[in-house]
């Protein structure tokens, strides 16, 4: 019976969870993590509805995840903002500064570099789609996401009587396309090391 009650008092949240989500035009890979994360902070506090909740248990359930859990700095960062969200923009609640809150240990990083000649011969084993998306991430600066869900919307006029038939069909072939998109990615790379 507990268990029950407990589901229609999470399928509420989500819901609720979700519809926020959208009135503020966040993607749905947010919409996943924040979700996510609401789910863990009520499964630790004994299934108890958020509401009933305070900034002493959402201080304890962050520490958990950097002392116990160990997670990345980045991934408590998430989580926090994931019940920050909750409490604004669904239960309609502030949240006091936490006090005592441990944050996760952040980890240098340093990023990976390629030269121009590996970049080259990266893009040298790639074809088709493959090269596209490569393309398209490394010149135009996207994330994966962004560009898996890319719509393009090509529209070939007709020619008309001012347009010769041959420049026509030069304009719109995919050889033409790909030629274009190549110097597209010769810029990027050209780009990418000041002089």
């Amino acid at each position: 019976m507990m268990r029950q009650l407990f589901d229609v008092v999470n399928q509420a949240i989500e819901e609720q969870v979700h519809q926020a989500v959208r009135r503020c035009y966040f993607s749905q890979r947010t919409e996943e993590a924040y979700s996510y994360w609401i789910r863990q902070f009520i499964d630790f506090n004994g299934k108890r509805h958020p509401a009933s909740l305070g900034e002493a248990e959402v201080t304890a359930f962050l520490n958990d995840l950097a002392a116990r859990r160990k997670v990345a700095a980045a991934t408590q960062n998430q989580a926090l903002s994931a019940l920050l969200f909750l409490y604004k923009e669904v239960l309609g609640r502030e949240l006091a500064w936490l006090d005592g809150l441990q944050r996760a240990a952040r980890r240098p990083r340093r990023p990976a570099v390629l030269t121009r000649a590996e970049i080259g011969k990266l893009f040298a084993q790639l074809q088709g789609t493959r090269w596209l998306l490569a393309s398209l991430l490394y010149g135009a600066g996207l994330r994966v996401m962004e560009c898996l869900r890319l719509r393009v919307n090509l529209t070939f006029s007709q020619p008309d009587a001012s347009t010769p038939v041959a420049d026509w069909t030069r304009r719109t072939s995919a050889a033409a396309a790909r030629d274009r998109a190549e110097g597209v990615c010769r810029r990027a790379v050209s780009c990418g090391r000041r002089s």
